[in-house]
């Protein structure tokens, strides 16, 4: 989500203390991360946790990180207590990212964010981007915000670069976002994206929450076309838990674990990495071979990852 989107939603949300880690866990690789500029709410204060019909797992906090570089540095500090070896971070201005993947090398895979607008970069630029090995996702695109669904001809141009350069995709396709103007919750059922996979089969794609709540869409795009992945970044903190539970186990149920990844969308808040790697965590009905599956195995075998290489925390 960008910074501008941000600042529409915000609303009373909490935070919560960091639990301490008695043991070293399993890596995890987080698929979804952002790095954005802080912002402060009208009255100068920082803006508490994004979260919906005051969910209790948000708490009332605002951020205990209130600068650009206490962002990094705290999603760093909670990215080490999980063992969150790598992550991939996206950003609205591209030389946010840059702060990122300078400021800590081999934590992250650089992500160009995109609304298919009149504000996305040339093609021709991102070729460069991507070529020269800085970026390696493009996305999060964003373009449901603008009303435009996926296979609107002002993203053709990108997805086409994306599958030459076989470059992994992330979009926000899913029923609810930011309350602006443009947003349209209709434009997040997961089966507009058929078209362009359709288009691009060759096209590595994940979604944003696994398209929630259209869970029977998702399942049968999934089913429907292998090469689709997603992950369920925002909804591990943002809607109830048992919420959470049952959109999971529902595609858990229909036979997807192995291509669900973990991520946790902190944005400015890198508390809620807590809060994401405990809700799958306390997913009962998984088994530890599917937990393993959505925190690790399956990022790597998207993203083409040699895990051998992936350094660890000290």
């Amino acid at each position: 989500m960008r910074t501008l989107l941000l600042i529409a939603f915000l609303r009373a949300g909490p935070g919560c203390l960091f639990a301490q880690r008695s043991a070293a866990p399993s890596p995890i690789i987080d698929v979804h991360l952002h790095a954005v500029g802080m912002f402060y709410r009208p009255d100068g204060t920082p803006p508490p946790r994004v979260c919906i019909n005051q969910v209790p797992e948000c708490g009332n906090k605002p951020s205990a990180f209130t600068t650009d570089d206490a962002l990094l540095q705290g999603t760093l500090t909670l990215m080490q207590r999980y063992n969150i070896v790598l992550g991939v971070v996206s950003g609205e201005e591209s030389v946010k990212v840059a702060r990122w993947l300078d400021g800590a090398p081999h934590r992250f895979l650089g992500g160009w964010m995109l609304d298919g607008g009149r504000s996305s970069p040339q093609v021709a630029r991102l070729r460069r981007a991507f070529n020269s090995g800085r970026y390696s996702v493009l996305g999060e695109i964003t373009s449901q915000y603008d009303s435009r669904p996926p296979d609107d001809p002002a993203l053709e141009p990108y997805f086409a670069l994306a599958e030459e350069l076989d470059v992994p995709v992330l979009i926000h396709t899913l029923g609810f976002g930011a309350p602006l103007p443009k947003f349209r919750s209709a434009l997040g059922h997961p089966l507009m994206l058929e078209p362009v996979i359709k288009r691009h089969p060759r096209l590595r794609l994940y979604v944003e929450n696994a398209g929630y709540p259209f869970a029977d869409e998702m399942t049968a795009l999934m089913i429907q076309y292998p090469q689709v992945y997603a992950d369920v970044s925002t909804i591990t903190w943002i809607i109830p838990r048992e919420a959470f539970h049952d959109y999971l186990r529902t595609l858990v149920r229909a036979g997807l674990s192995q291509r669900l990844m973990f991520g946790s969308d902190q944005i400015i808040w890198p508390e809620t990495i807590e809060t994401a790697v405990e809700s799958v965590e306390t997913a009962e009905f998984l088994t530890s071979e599917q937990r393993r599956d959505i925190f690790f195995n399956n990022a790597v075998r998207f993203f083409r990852l040699n895990p051998d290489t992936l350094k660890t925390w000290e």
